[in-house]
């Protein structure tokens, strides 16, 4: 297995609406380390959830290559494709996805029910995934019960509970004052660099992407060389 966990060559992905076709990203090539923190930036439109969901197999590319953790995504079923990232993937969405009716506990256990894990295993490893993220008090709280910053960082706990290769973020800060997007940012640094994690975030916030060792634009679905940003982000 090469050092590269993330590989993609001439990555595209194309829709249909009606009589339209949409190119979301075309011919991407990407190689991420393992234990790098990569923030893909870009303007709204730009591809950088596209590739984001590509990479975690939540999506197939119309063409091209991708391989994870040294696996080719593109030979995988439906059925092989959710086992496979349960297990190495863990994802953080931009409006939390939490289920109302579970307590922070029972949301964060959720993905370790597609485990082989006894049910007091997986409360022992939903309460210390909490308790990284410093929510060890708020345990028995619905998600109406907490605060936009909470509910996020019960997000993250349930990305970490099954213990993944790879963090993935979609706007992780998006929905958050400053105060708590600080919170959450620190808490995926120290992930990637205490416990080397390799994160790979979108983001279309400078501030956020700071957290960030390397940095990567989009601009009209195109992944642009290391080091360029799109004309109308190079004042930024």
């Amino acid at each position: 297995m090469s050092d590269s966990v993330i590989v993609t060559r001439g990555l595209s992905r194309e829709y249909t609406r009606d009589e339209f076709r949409i190119i979301a990203l075309k011919k991407a090539s990407l190689d991420v380390k393992k234990g790098e923190f990569v923030a893909l930036m870009g303007p709204s439109g730009s591809g950088k959830s596209t590739l984001l969901y590509l990479i975690a197999a939540m999506e197939r590319p119309s063409a091209g290559e991708i391989r994870v953790l040294d696996q080719n995504l593109t030979t995988l079923s439906d059925g092989a494709i959710a086992s496979w990232r349960n297990r190495h993937i863990g994802f953080i969405f931009q409006s939390y996805n939490l289920i109302p009716v579970l307590t922070a506990m029972e949301n964060v256990e959720l993905p370790l029910k597609l485990t082989h894990l006894k049910k007091k295993e997986r409360l022992e490893h939903a309460e210390t995934a909490l308790k990284l993220v410093g929510l060890d008090d708020r345990m028995g709280h619905y998600p109406k019960q907490l605060s936009g910053g909470q509910e996020q960082r019960v997000a993250i706990a349930r990305a970490l509970v099954t213990d993944p290769d790879i963090i993935l973020a979609d706007e992780p800060t998006g929905n958050l004052d400053a105060a708590s997007a600080n919170e959450v940012l620190s808490i995926l640094e120290r992930l990637n660099k205490e416990y080397g994690k390799t994160i790979v975030m979108v983001t279309h916030d400078p501030h956020c992407a700071k957290s960030a060792g390397i940095v990567r634009y989009l601009d009209k679905g195109e992944l642009l060389p290391e080091g360029q940003k799109p004309e109308d982000w190079v004042a930024r």
